[in-house]
């Protein structure tokens, strides 16, 4: 496996650096990561396997995959720094908002082979969703290696450049989403009695298996709800709450306030 390298190491880059590690596909030794507060990224280090970088030059130096992973306002600023060593290398960028044409603004795309990756946070234990631009400047061989790279971190969906924003909003912030989800339900369950950590643990378990049974099947949700739901019974008394509460149209709205955020 080639050397990474990751510029800037916050949550979704260290999400990433467990994934790959924990696969056992790359090894702690091939991966390096570089941030300007070096006293975390050495603490971040010594928990994930990374090596640390002193700059972004000896990351880019040492790397043969290089992850843009800093604030999308500081990408510019790290390019003019390193692009001259970036050239005949693999930059994967998993920077919000920052598109192949985006970095054809600021590099020559053909001596930088550059793809655009918007990941999740659950990719720290390889059950992640890597959304690929369809656009990109990556060899044949590059982009089976890149993919079998975010293959180790979840599953991986191809989407063109007009729908990477709305896939981003989708798999990127819905984490959180369903974490208030778990958190809600969770409340219930400690209203009437149960511990925290046991209400944690049935409500997240019966949401992965809820997810992973329509994936499995691949039945519309409303057959596998309709399933639930006996005439006259519990689970369609809850349902009918949650509709008169406008869960649907809640969960609507947050998507629409992120693709409408100015």
């Amino acid at each position: 496996m080639d050397t990474i390298g990751f510029i800037g190491m916050g949550n979704m880059a260290q999400a990433m650096a467990c994934g790959f590690i924990n696969s056992g596909k790359v090894k702690a030794g091939e991966v390096f990561a570089y941030a300007p507060n070096q006293a975390k990224l050495k603490d971040n280090a010594s928990k994930i396997g990374f090596i640390p970088a002193s700059s972004n030059m000896e990351l880019v130096k040492k790397s043969k995959i290089v992850f843009v992973a800093c604030k999308p306002y500081q990408i510019a600023d790290v390019l003019k720094e390193v692009k001259e060593e970036l050239e005949g290398k693999v930059l994967v960028s998993v920077a919000a908002g920052w598109t192949f044409d985006t970095f054809a603004e600021h590099i020559d795309v053909q001596k930088v082979h550059v793809q655009c990756v918007m990941p999740n946070t659950p990719a720290k234990i390889g059950q992640g969703v890597m959304l690929v631009e369809q656009k990109n400047s990556l060899s044949a061989e590059e982009s089976a290696t890149v993919l079998g790279l975010l293959g180790t971190l979840g599953i991986t969906e191809t989407l063109p450049t007009n729908l990477m924003g709305i896939g981003g909003a989708i798999s990127g912030c819905s984490p959180a989403f369903m974490d208030l989800i778990i958190e809600a339900y969770a409340d219930a369950a400690v209203k009437y009695g149960m511990q925290r950590a046991q209400a944690y643990r049935l409500v997240s378990k019966t949401m992965s298996g809820s997810a992973m049974l329509q994936l499995a099947t691949g039945e519309h949700p409303g057959v596998l709800k309709d399933a639930v739901c006996s005439p006259g019974g519990t689970t369609i008394r809850g349902v009918d709450a949650l509709e008169k509460s406008g869960l649907r149209a809640a969960c609507i709205n947050s998507i629409d306030a992120i693709m409408n955020k100015k």
